[in-house]
């Protein structure tokens, strides 16, 4: 699970029975060591119970993925979400606005031609879900309804914060990754509703033209649902992305990529500790690699220029994607829009959570047939025809202007901690953000309509995706620091230079990765709404054993 030797780690796939022995015995520093040194340690163990967390034998999966037939089956393009009716809108009741529903359900489908057809959750009986498509400044309303069974096919962990016995087990709350959106319509992760139940949403999409996500929220148990497959795509576009005459049509392909772990009769399995009461692991690394809910799968493409949004919707693994032949893919946009420029990249980095928007140009490669590859494992193919065809498509040299943001500019920088404490067997029980629990008191409180910088202080050895609800922001730099200092004297010690960020981090995010033995910094604008959101590492594992706190976007006094 660790990030000593940098990202690569989470971009190979592990057997189950390895994951903890492999990568923490030869990555590793003794944290446990250093950790019980300190006071924080000390009065975090002091409230907690011991428990042990290696990953149990008896939920190795049967199925090996790469015993089956490879491109056999054809990516499926996402079906787009339809209005049923127009509502007036919330802000203005003169105005009538698209209204959608959207069932979450029980189904099967197959992921695989040899394979029996897979136990899913899904919205609209999809995995993913139906793709929502509307334009800046065109609100929407969706009903979320929940129509699932009344009992949970996933492993409940009852100890961790929201999950507690007595609450039901099947419990959803639908979030807008990226959507600057009222706090009412958020999906706050408290703000749970069960089978029979539904809620109503408010999207107004005053933002720039992007590609977000939607998936659940509920706490406690948010890292099964996604798994289970409550997760989707929604699509912003506006004038000034149709004035670059990007590939567009059936030339932009929507993807999300998530690993899953099988067993033989092409179920779902979900990896549990030994310590059968307390099933929770901290992290999910599977085997079975999919791409719109097919494993291996294929697409026919022409020999001309096209545009692939893609969303890393993993609960924990992190992506180094990259076309077997060294072909250049050109990243033209990230979480909430477009770059200034293309960047060329050889392969492409991508956490959980954050979004890639790139193109790729087959016009050289007719008759070929290329793999897109995570490291050295095989994710799909293109299969590019023989055809010449019209491309009247471009990849523009400038595609928008992304202003960076003065430091001068913040009010207030704010440090916060990443935390993570390990029982007297080195296995991790809990992490927190700036050694808080969910719970307790709200302390970030920015005003709407100012800036802020926000250092993310990483002493553990797993890179964090963080996510800010409501907002987008830029990223300032990394540095690397001594962490043995700050966790046991609380200081920071910078070891090394300050590092830019990446070509392809120069535009707005929604989510960063936050390095380990690294301070990261990124500057927030805090424009839309006032009221309550959170933020949270966007490893599910991690969010769901309460590394997400809320926070307060007040009116200017």
């Amino acid at each position: 699970k660790g990030m000593c030797a940098g990202l690569r780690v989470h971009a190979f796939v592990f057997s189950r029975t390895s994951i903890r022995e492999r990568v923490k015995t030869k990555l590793l520093i003794n944290r446990r060591e250093f950790l019980q040194k300190s006071s924080l340690a000390a009065s975090a163990f002091a409230t907690l119970p011991t428990r042990i967390w290696p990953y149990s034998q008896a939920s190795v999966p049967a199925l090996d993925p790469n015993s089956l037939a490879r491109f056999v089956d054809p990516l499926p393009i996402l079906p787009v979400a339809q209005s049923s009716a127009a509502r007036p809108d919330p802000t203005n009741s003169a105005v009538q606005i698209p209204y959608y529903r959207a069932a979450m359900r029980k189904f099967a489908s197959k992921v695989h031609r040899d394979l029996p057809p897979t136990r899913q959750w899904g919205y609209s009986s999809n995995v993913p879900g139906p793709l929502f498509e509307t334009r800046k400044g065109s609100g929407l309303l969706v009903e979320w309804a929940n129509e699932l069974p009344a009992r949970h096919f996933l492993p409940i962990d009852h100890h961790l914060g929201g999950a507690e016995i007595g609450k039901p087990e099947v419990r959803a709350v639908v979030h807008l990754h990226g959507g600057k959106t009222p706090a009412e319509s958020d999906g706050y992760p408290e703000s749970w509703f069960v089978p029979g139940k539904s809620a109503i949403c408010h999207y107004p999409n005053d933002q720039d033209a992007t590609l977000l996500w939607y998936h659940d929220h509920a706490m406690g148990i948010n890292r099964l649902n996604i798994y289970a497959g409550l997760l989707g795509l929604f699509v912003i576009r506006d004038s000034a992305e149709d004035s670059l005459n990007l590939p567009s049509g059936r030339y932009e392909v929507s993807m999300v990529i998530y690993d899953r772990m099988l067993k033989r009769d092409g179920q779902l399995d979900y990896p549990v500790s030994e310590n059968s009461p307390n099933p929770w692991v901290p992290e999910v690394f599977g085997d079975a690699i999919l791409v719109n809910g097919k494993l291996f799968p294929y697409l026919d493409v022409e020999p001309r220029r096209y545009r692939f949004r893609l969303l890393n919707g993993s609960n924990g693994r992190f992506y180094h994607l990259s076309l077997a032949n060294g072909e250049v893919l050109h990243q033209i946009g990230s979480d909430q829009g477009l770059l200034t420029a293309p960047a060329p990249l050889r392969d492409i980095m991508i956490a959980p959570g954050e979004r890639v928007d790139f193109i790729i140009d087959f016009a050289d490669h007719a008759g070929e047939q290329i793999v897109l590859q995570n490291d050295a494992f095989v994710v799909m193919q293109f299969r590019v025809s023989r055809k010449k065809t019209e491309d009247p498509s471009s990849l523009p040299s400038t595609l928008t202007s992304v202003p960076r943001i003065p430091e001068s500019r913040a009010v207030k920088t704010r440090t916060l901690s990443l935390d993570e404490y390990e029982d007297d067997a080195g296995n991790s029980i809990l992490m927190l953000l700036n050694k808080s629990r969910w719970n307790m008191p709200v302390t970030e409180n920015p005003v709407l309509g100012s800036t802020e910088i926000w250092e993310f202080i990483n002493p553990t050895d797993d890179s964090h995706p963080i996510h800010l609800h409501l907002v987008k922001f830029q990223v300032l730099d990394r540095r690397r620091f001594e962490a043995f200092a700050f966790q046991t004297k609380g200081e920071v010690r910078f070891t090394g230079p300050v590092t830019a960020p990446d070509a392809n981090e120069m535009g707005w995010k929604d989510t960063v990765r936050a390095d380990p033995k690294m301070v990261t910094r990124i500057i927030v604008p805090f424009e839309g709404y006032t009221g309550r959101y959170v933020w949270h590492c966007h490893i599910l594992e991690h969010e769901d054993n309460e590394m997400m706190r809320p926070y307060d976007v007040i009116a200017e006094p």
